[in-house]
């Protein structure tokens, strides 16, 4: 019996990679653990119980819209429980575990399946869920309260440093690195944060590119708004999810731009527009909404930002003018 054998053919470049989508999924979640061990620390096991909700709510959806859908499995890939993990980040640790649920319902059916599952999805999944319980829960989403012997109950220090100066009633800068303070579950510990990253980075899953140019938009631009008050930039910097965001949303593979100059016009925008929210917005914070505004033109920047391959011969503009000319007068004729 002879053996047929099928020769598959694909366009160049031909790249082999050991990196798979279940590996790099995989080292984001180890990546996300210090913060996850810091949010339970500072907030009790009701940060597990957040975290755990959104997880396996996240998981469900997928098996449950892919099965729907007629589509094969995907939730070994572990973007589910990746995506499940960041949503409970932006959550106070007093949500109702039935919002916590729904939110990740929405990141998974609506954003991501909805737009055909994972690498089709035009914003990051759990960022948009966060904006939308945000806008359609915002007490449950503001509430701050926590029993916790690390964290006082009060506003968290963004909303103090609303009115462009340092208070007394802020925590002190220490505090406000090790996550001593109010805050989402995975955004208030700094140092978590940032071994998170350096993990990332040293693994070669994201680039330093966004994180530092985002990071340091939004400090050049409260060094400004601060009237050069260096203490003021850096609780800036500590408070909110700005290093959540920068380091673990904005670099999203499938939402971020590919190339080096649009990474860098992507983070440049990222930090304008949290700036512009913190300083003028009613909103204490801006993050959220900056990212999801900046994935919106991601094809647009990679569309202005993206090499002509080699010999590609250059637009003449005049001729294609001319041609364009001569094409509506012989219309007219």
């Amino acid at each position: 019996m002879s053996v047929i054998k099928k020769l598959t053919v694909s366009a160049s470049p031909h790249v082999r990679s050991p990196q798979t989508s279940t590996g790099i999924m995989l080292d984001v979640i180890i990546a996300l653990v210090p913060a996850l061990i810091a949010s339970v620390v500072i907030f009790g096991y009701k940060a597990l119980l957040v975290t755990v909700v959104c997880v396996i709510s996240a998981v469900l959806a997928e098996y449950l819209s892919r099965k729907v859908m007629k589509r094969h499995q995907t939730i070994g890939d572990l973007s589910a429980v990746v995506t499940g993990l960041l949503l409970a980040f932006n959550l106070p640790s007093e949500i109702p575990l039935w919002i916590a649920a729904l939110g990740s319902v929405i990141a998974i059916v609506v954003v991501k399946q909805m737009f055909g599952g994972i690498g089709q999805n035009f914003v990051n999944p759990a960022i948009a869920a966060r904006i939308i319980l945000l806008v359609s829960f915002p007490t449950a989403m503001a509430n701050w309260a926590t029993d916790s012997k690390f964290v006082m109950t009060s506003a968290t220090p963004l909303a103090s440093l609303k009115a462009g100066e340092v208070t007394e009633d802020l925590p002190s800068l220490l505090d406000m690195f090790l996550g001593r303070h109010g805050g989402s579950l995975g955004e208030v510990c700094a140092l978590a944060l940032l071994i998170g990253g350096i993990y990332l980075i040293a693994r070669k899953v994201i680039s330093p590119v966004i994180p530092l140019v985002f990071v340091g938009t939004v400090a050049a631009a409260m060094f400004i708004a601060g009237k050069g008050d260096l203490e003021f930039v850096a609780y800036e910097i500590l408070s909110g999810g700005l290093l959540l965001g920068a380091i673990f949303m904005a670099t999203d593979y499938t939402t971020s731009p590919v190339s080096f100059k649009g990474k860098i016009i992507f983070a440049i925008g990222c930090g304008l527009i949290t700036s512009l929210i913190r300083i003028f917005g009613s909103l204490p914070e801006g993050v959220s909404f900056s990212i999801i505004l900046m994935n919106i033109f991601v094809p647009h920047i990679e569309k202005l930002t993206t090499a002509k391959p080699f010999g590609t011969p250059k637009r003449d503009k005049k001729a294609e003018k001319a041609a364009k000319k001569e094409k509506k007068e012989a219309a007219k004729a």
